[in-house]
């Protein structure tokens, strides 16, 4: 039986896995190495955050992406934006040098039993591990806007489903949406020949200014501090006391990661877009049916007014939303166990990302209603590591723990037994 399966091969599945083999735990890895950045995001975009802000961790802090870049002849420069395949590739050289093993095999289905969990993959292993950790990202939560979900692929996706976005060129092509995400969808369509227009209900678009210089005199930095999430102290707040969030009420939480650091476009991008790309403000879409190899969008104002628009294809850039439900290869038993954090759909984690099922574990996305906005960016993988590894130990140096509530004993084959 190993002591921890993490599920997920991200930043937060690796950061983890190197910390639980630094810390001597015997553990298995799976999942396919920076999958949402590598499959997941059109070629030609950029890092939002900034390099020293987007490390994944190891504890002893050698495998940063300044290292990466510098044994490649590479620039990591704060206020210049970083190309997303760097940061993929950086992400893969840290798995190999930071993680004894990630295995590329999908795990189909997490189960309790009496010590702990049964994790298969969907190539027919069963394995038996005391505590698991759950990684998964972003992808199993992927937010379509309900008047466009009934619409095929091929005339409606979001704008995590394309890794190549030249197939739209001189196609009409209408982004929903006001973040980075579509904003920069957006701007990579325009430049590969296609005819963009932005969609949002916002009345205005957010633009992040430039990032002030890591230098600068003592009261500057005191009134407008750096910190992993940008400068500000609303946003210091988030990036550096994620524990300090934790300790607020479950509603207040859910409300702050919902809210806090809303959707903005990158200083850099803001002459790309403005430039090429219609932007429509203040309308929410309101239907959407297919006509005539397109689609017809219906448009609504706050004041009441109705707009159609046709277009060849919608890219909805419209996030993705942490729901427990929605993670099917959780047993439904164990999801059902699951106290939620606040008004969320997402699990209440305790300080050390431990959820109500003794050894189940959770990082990332889903843990943002828990601790805050920073569990949606890179930065968060060195808080939750650290503190979810010390949870793995604890749960496995306490010996009053015995099964998992409502499980039961499992007759296993010669081969997973040959695994504890």
């Amino acid at each position: 039986m190993y002591d921890l399966v993490v599920v997920g091969a991200g930043p937060y599945g690796l950061s983890i896995a190197a910390h639980a083999a630094a810390a001597g735990l015997s553990l298995r890895t799976f999942g396919r190495p920076m999958a949402s950045w590598r499959d997941h995001m059109p070629e030609g975009m950029f890092l939002k955050s900034e390099p020293w802000a987007s490390n994944l961790s190891d504890p002893a802090g050698e495998h940063t992406l300044a290292a990466y870049c510098a044994s490649r002849g590479l620039r990591a420069e704060h206020g210049r934006p970083l190309p997303i395949g760097t940061f993929t590739d950086y992400g893969l050289w840290f798995g190999e040098r930071a993680v004894p093993e990630v295995e590329e095999e999908t795990v189909a289905s997490v189960r309790p039993q009496a010590d702990g969990f049964l994790v298969a993959t969907e190539g027919g292993e069963t394995i038996t591990a005391r505590t698991v950790a759950l990684a998964v990202g972003v992808m199993p939560f992927v937010h379509r806007p309900e008047a466009l979900r009934a619409l095929p692929r091929e005339l409606a996706s979001h704008s995590s489903h394309h890794r190549d976005l030249s197939g739209f060129r001189d196609r009409d092509v209408t982004v929903i949406g006001a973040g980075q995400a579509a904003l920069e969808t957006a701007a990579l369509l325009a430049e590969c020949g296609a005819r963009p227009r932005v969609v949002a209900r916002a009345d205005r678009v957010n633009w992040n200014t430039a990032p002030k210089p890591l230098e600068r005199s003592a009261l500057r930095s005191l009134l407008d501090p750096h910190c992993g999430l940008g400068t500000g102290w609303s946003s210091w707040v988030w990036a550096e006391t994620p524990w300090a969030v934790r300790r607020l009420p479950g509603a207040l939480r859910a409300r702050i990661a919902d809210t806090a650091l809303g959707p903005a476009g990158a200083w850099w991008l803001r002459e790309r877009v403005e430039s090429r790309v219609p932007v429509l403000l203040g309308h929410r879409l309101r239907a959407a049916m297919p006509t005539g190899g397109g689609v017809r969008l219906t448009l609504v104002t706050a004041a009441g007014a109705s707009t159609v628009l046709e277009t060849d294809h919608v890219v909805a850039a419209t996030g993705f939303v942490p729901d427990i439900g929605r993670l099917d290869l959780l047993d439904p038993f164990l999801r059902g166990r699951l106290r939620l954090a606040g008004t969320s759909r997402a699990p209440e984690v305790d300080g050390r990302f431990e959820s109500s099922v003794p050894g189940l574990f959770f990082a990332g996305l889903l843990t943002a209603p828990s601790f805050g906005p920073s569990m949606r960016f890179v930065y968060g993988a060195a808080f939750t590591a650290e503190r979810l590894v010390r949870g793995v130990r604890r749960r496995l140096g306490d010996r009053r723990v015995a099964a998992v509530p409502g499980s039961r004993p499992v007759v296993r084959s010669r081969a997973t037994a040959s695994l504890g």
